[in-house]
């Protein structure tokens, strides 16, 4: 099965709600207090099916109105595409700065829904650190279901995920976020983009 297919299932989406997103740095505060994970300043956005022209387009868009605030601390946005032909646009912040990290990936989401690519939008993020333990988390946004999940993938690079820490993340939220129920559409994300160990090597991506 193919992200798309995972992230959107069977089930009619719920019309999304991008304010949700903003709910993060809330989260954020609470996920460093009650388990140790403190934000990257790295999140992504992650979209399908948009090639060409309307793909240049929305690159050309898109810096310009990210770009714009480096003066804010951010670092110009940059566009990856995965294995499975999907495109992820990685922005950054300062650390510290979760509420202007979220305000760029929702800005993101609404550039592309108004330019009539919402049925292309498939997730954001947000990635987290515990250095002490050297562990790797992001909080996963699903655009087409308006709910979020925690993805802690295990260092090592041998695509296993720590399930116990993901399950233990989703009741510490509950109350920041409207945590996904469907354990199924906990989509693993590996090596996208945001996610704290694909980024800390002086952010280069």
């Amino acid at each position: 099965m193919g992200l798309l297919d995972a992230i959107l299932g069977r089930s009619k989406p719920v019309r999304p709600d991008l304010d949700r997103l903003f709910g993060l740095p809330a989260a954020a505060i609470t996920l460093q207090a009650g388990a140790g994970f403190s934000p990257t300043g790295a999140g992504s956005v992650c979209f399908a099916g948009v090639e060409g022209a309307a793909f240049a387009r929305i690159q050309g868009d898109v810096r310009e109105l990210l770009d714009a605030d480096t003066g804010r601390g951010g670092t110009p946005v940059e566009f990856t595409r995965d294995t499975y032909g999907y495109t992820w646009l990685l922005a950054r912040h300062p650390a510290d700065d979760t509420a202007s990290l979220v305000n760029d990936l929702h800005a993101v989401n609404i550039l592309l829904q108004d330019a009539g690519f919402g049925p292309q939008l498939l997730c954001s993020l947000v990635g987290f650190r515990d250095t002490t333990a050297d562990r790797d988390l992001a909080l996963v946004y699903l655009y087409k279901r308006g709910t979020f999940y925690p993805f802690a993938p295990l260092p090592g690079g041998a695509e296993k995920r720590d399930n116990a820490l993901e399950l233990q993340v989703r009741a510490l939220l509950a109350d920041d976020l409207p945590v996904e129920d469907d354990l199924s559409r906990w989509f693993p994300l590996w090596g996208a983009p945001g996610i704290a160990a694909q980024v800390e090597d002086g952010g280069n991506g």
